[in-house]
């Protein structure tokens, strides 16, 4: 390729400079971090909702539902926080002492009275707030340890524990930014190294 036509191909990209692919990039990565933030308060609120049907004996499967749906279809979304966070996140702590206050009522005098104190000993560790959704496996562990005999009256912890997964890349507002921040961050990249190489074969 000689240096007429090299000069005439450098001559039509520097109409566009490649620093106008870094403003773009720059702007979408911005969108993008706000619409991550967003999607995670969002998540919150849901599952703010799903505490509250849980502690108010309300609507918890409506509210589990609209939780579900939406950390499935969001990225940044997932219900854990912090490398300390009990596992499964989502525990309906209410709805379980309430199964196990039931399974006190059908159980024996023996049972009753481990479920009781299993109850106090669990509370006293986990106090109520988020903190508090250590509380069934807790309340598990307490009464397996204490006979065998209790563990088939315990009501199962799987049916309050849940863990809804955000996928990796989402089609929403959060998802789009950040694809359009990769293209344009790697349209500025190759733009400028096609602009140092052509002005570096042509002694510019």
């Amino acid at each position: 390729m000689n240096k007429k036509h090299l000069h005439h191909v450098w001559r039509q990209l520097r109409v566009i400079k490649p620093w106008y692919f870094l403003v773009i990039a720059v702007m979408f990565a911005l969108i993008s971090v706000y619409s991550l933030r967003q999607n995670n308060l969002t998540m919150v609120r849901l599952r703010e909702k799903v505490y509250q049907a849980d502690e108010q004996n309300g609507d918890v499967e409506t509210a589990l539902r609209n939780l579900r749906t939406y950390v499935y279809a969001h990225m940044n979304t997932n219900l854990a926080s912090g490398d300390n966070a009990i596992y499964p996140p989502l525990q309906l702590k209410f709805s379980y002492e309430r199964a196990l206050e039931a399974a006190k009522a059908t159980g024996t005098d023996a049972n009753a009275q481990i479920y009781t104190d299993a109850q106090a000993d669990c509370e006293r560790r986990f106090p109520q707030g988020l903190s508090g959704s250590g509380r069934i496996p807790c309340i598990q562990e307490y009464v397996a340890s204490r006979g065998v005999q209790a563990a088939p009256f315990l009501p199962p912890a799987s049916l309050y524990q849940f863990d809804f997964v955000s996928p990796d890349w989402s089609p929403d507002v959060a998802g789009f930014s950040l694809l359009a921040t990769g293209i344009f961050a790697a349209l500025f990249v190759i733009s400028w190294i096609s602009d140092r190489w052509l002005r570096a074969e042509l002694d510019l």
